[in-house]
């Protein structure tokens, strides 16, 4: 009995033992998990700790960095609250202006208001005064004192006309009356009870044996000047005009109006009372002279294409048209009984109206009638006249 007893004790105690062992197989096992889980989590630990070395060396610099933004920041409140400042002050500033402006815009438009109602007022004027002029022709045509016009514009009196007697004939001056210091100098004309012989340098205009009044010159500043003889300053500096000016004539019927053609392909009708532009033609070809009719109503034009044409003044209207040239027109003269017209060009001498050309020599400058109708003159580059 004792020894199924202890057999089975030892039995019991076997199983216990390989028991033990299994446990203690198992706790080793785990011994094995912790040691290499702690080796884990040391070498874990460690890198943490140099990760939190880092963030602090990191947030060191941040704060650092938040020190420095603060800083910024102040600076530019600060410099934004200027601003600020400014701004207001700009804004007061421009409403300030912005009553100004409005204030000048009403003040401008009264000021057109008025000059509107002065033009139409003006206009009424010139209105009455034309009607006045055409009441005045007329009644010159009607009482037969327009021939007579004619005769005593120029003031010539011809040798077979009565009176002849009371006249002297008029000495070639000697010495100058006055110079007038100009720009170069292209054309210049006189007025209708004025005297007076031009030449042309380049930089000045001499006026020999003058009695008064105004003459008038083109010139190379786009513009016409209008010159008092007697005391040689200039009265009227007439504007208008984009290029040369190459041509200018004063009415024989008044001295009042005076026509100008420049190398901007346009002629202008100037009035000398207002002293501004009332008319202007405008044509294709550049124009190198030209002349008025006696009666200041038709403009007898030359231009660069040969051609002569004739203007009505008032209107701009293009009356008629002669291809007289086969080179460019360089002077036009009008007959005292305003029959023909003379025109000369660089290489002929035609009269116009009579269809009769004369080829004498090249480059011609100028040309003219004598007041008898007889006798032509012409000039030529040449330093030649020709008779």
């Amino acid at each position: 009995m004792q020894g199924s007893e202890w057999k089975e004790k030892t039995e019991k105690l076997e199983i216990e033992l390989q028991q033990c062992c299994k446990a203690q197989s198992r706790l080793s096992e785990q011994l094995v998990i912790e040691v290499a889980e702690s080796r884990t989590s040391k070498a874990s630990l460690q890198e943490k700790e140099l990760l939190i070395n880092d963030m602090e060396t990191e947030l060191t610099e941040t704060r650092e960095k938040c020190t420095n933004l603060q800083e910024e920041l102040e600076e530019k409140t600060k410099t934004l609250d200027l601003l600020i400042a400014e701004n207001k002050e700009v804004r007061s500033q421009l409403e300030e202006m912005t009553d100004r402006a409005q204030k000048a815009e009403s003040e401008n438009k009264m000021l057109i208001d008025r000059w509107m109602l002065q033009k139409m007022q003006d206009a009424e004027r010139l209105n009455e005064a034309n009607a006045l002029y055409e009441e005045m022709l007329a009644k010159l045509k009607a009482n037969g004192l327009e021939n007579l016009a004619r005769q005593q514009v120029d003031g010539i009196v011809r040798r077979n006309e009565d009176g002849t007697d009371d006249f002297v004939e008029s000495t070639i001056p000697s010495t100058c009356g006055h110079r007038i210091h100009a720009h170069e100098v292209v054309v210049a004309q006189s007025s209708l009870n004025t005297t007076l012989v031009l030449s042309s340098p380049v930089d000045k205009t001499e006026l020999h044996n003058t009695r008064q009044q105004v003459p008038d010159r083109g010139n190379h500043l786009e513009q016409s000047l209008c010159v008092d003889v007697s005391s040689g300053r200039v009265r009227h500096t007439l504007t208008g005009h984009t290029d040369k000016v190459y041509a200018v004539d004063v009415s024989k019927f008044s001295s009042r109006h005076v026509v100008s053609a420049a190398y901007d392909r346009t002629i202008k009708l100037w009035d000398l009372q207002k002293g501004y532009c009332t008319n202007t033609v405008l044509f294709t070809s550049n124009c190198n002279a030209m002349c008025l009719s006696i009666d200041g109503l038709t403009v007898f034009s030359g231009h660069m294409d040969g051609n002569l044409r004739l203007w009505d003044i008032q209107t701009g209207k293009l009356l008629f048209e002669v291809a007289g040239h086969s080179s460019a027109v360089t002077s036009v003269s009008l007959s005292r009984n305003w029959n023909r017209i003379l025109t000369s060009g660089s290489l002929e001498i035609c009269g116009t109206l009579r269809a009769s050309g004369n080829r004498l020599a090249s480059n011609w400058s100028r040309s003219c009638i004598s007041p008898d109708d007889e006798y032509v003159a012409a000039g030529s580059w040449d330093g030649t006249v020709h008779v």
